[in-house]
């Protein structure tokens, strides 16, 4: 199917790094909050949209897996995959890389299209549905990312 999508680019800010040196464990769920806001837009979920229509987009379910620091000013990029989507869902999996190509963490999360008029779950509005499918189209991968689906808890040996 498709390949990762880049839809942000930024460098890492003063105001991120923690008292360790690196990139505060929050700021990494700050960017990837980025990338939700950047989806909408791609999507055609704008301010205007969203004012509009009252309808948008709320994170119901994230895991975010650290796999390697950040430091400041180093330069970051997030890329957007679809895993799966319905009428009123995506499945999505962005993916922070550092500089040199460095998988610094990476970001599954269930999103829900709300209807703000009724404050429950909507399906797409019509003029945006056409476009999440072919976000999918393009950017769902073949296989799923490792991290995809992984539940959290201590592995015991027997």
């Amino acid at each position: 199917m498709g390949n990762p999508k880049v839809i942000i680019q930024h460098e890492v800010p003063k105001d991120w790094i923690d008292y360790n040196g690196h990139m505060n464990d929050a700021e990494y769920v700050r960017a990837f909050s980025w990338g939700v806001d950047r989806l909408m837009k791609l999507i055609g979920i704008t301010e205007e949209f969203r004012e509009k229509n009252n309808y948008t987009i709320y994170t119901m379910e994230s895991h975010v897996s650290y796999l390697d620091e950040m430091k400041l000013g180093e330069a970051f990029e997030i890329h957007l995959q679809i895993i799966d989507h319905d009428m009123k869902r995506l499945h999505v999996f962005f993916e922070l890389f550092g500089e040199n190509g460095k998988r610094a963490a990476t970001s599954e999360q269930m999103l829900m299209g709300i209807d703000q008029s009724k404050g429950t779950a909507g399906a797409f509005p019509e003029a945006i549905y056409p476009k999440v499918e072919e976000l999918a189209k393009n950017h769902t991968p073949d296989d799923k990312p490792k991290e995809v689906g992984r539940v959290i808890g201590i592995r015991r040996k027997k």
